[in-house]
Formats: C-alpha cells, sequence, structure tokens
C-alpha cells in the first residue's frame, strides 16, 4: 500500500468516527423523545480501503452508559487514525525532500 493509500485509509477512519459521534449526540439529545429508538453505527470495510460509517435504527431505547462507552471509543478510534495520517504526512514530506535534494 502506497503513503497516500495509508494517509486516505486513516481519513477514512476519521470520517466514520466523527459519523459516530454525531450519532451518540443524537441518541442522547433525544433520549426523552417519546418513542425515540436508539441509532447504532457499524464500520464495514469499503473495498477500495478503509471503512464506512453505517447508521440504523435499533429496537433499544437510550442507555447514558453505552453512549458515554460508545463516543470514548469514538474519540480514541478517533486519534490513533489521526496518528496514522500525521506519520503518513510525515514520510511524504520526508520523501519530498529526499527526492528535492
Amino acid at each position: 500500500m502506497s503513503i497516500s493509500g495509508v494517509m486516505s485509509t486513516a481519513l477514512s477512519g476519521m470520517r466514520a468516527q466523527t459519523t459516530r459521534v454525531s450519532v451518540v449526540a443524537n441518541n442522547i439529545a433525544n433520549s426523552s423523545t417519546p418513542g425515540y429508538a436508539r441509532l447504532n453505527t457499524s464500520l464495514t470495510s469499503v473495498e477500495s480501503g478503509g471503512v464506512q460509517a453505517v447508521v440504523s435504527p435499533t429496537a433499544s431505547d437510550v442507555d447514558p452508559a453505552t453512549e458515554l462507552t460508545d463516543l470514548i471509543e469514538a474519540e480514541q478510534s478517533y486519534k490513533a487514525n489521526a496518528v496514522v495520517f500525521e506519520t503518513g504526512a510525515d514520510m511524504w514530506e520526508m520523501l519530498m525532500s529526499i527526492k528535492r535534494d
């Protein structure tokens, strides 16, 4: 996989985790709405590389502990993907520096 491929995969991970955080926020905001069913985010692999977030309704009520756990997982996953992206950018910059010299 190329450096740009690694960066693209990390970017898709960050986007997926952003969606996940939005779903958690939506669940919390609507937790007291009568008839509201919790939304769930699942991550699926994309054939070209990376992941995508798929949001689907569930039959369960909103549980604050579950939402907090999902939020923490999303934050940690976002940070991990950001580190991979930054490392790819650093490697790209180093390669360009070598090429210029």
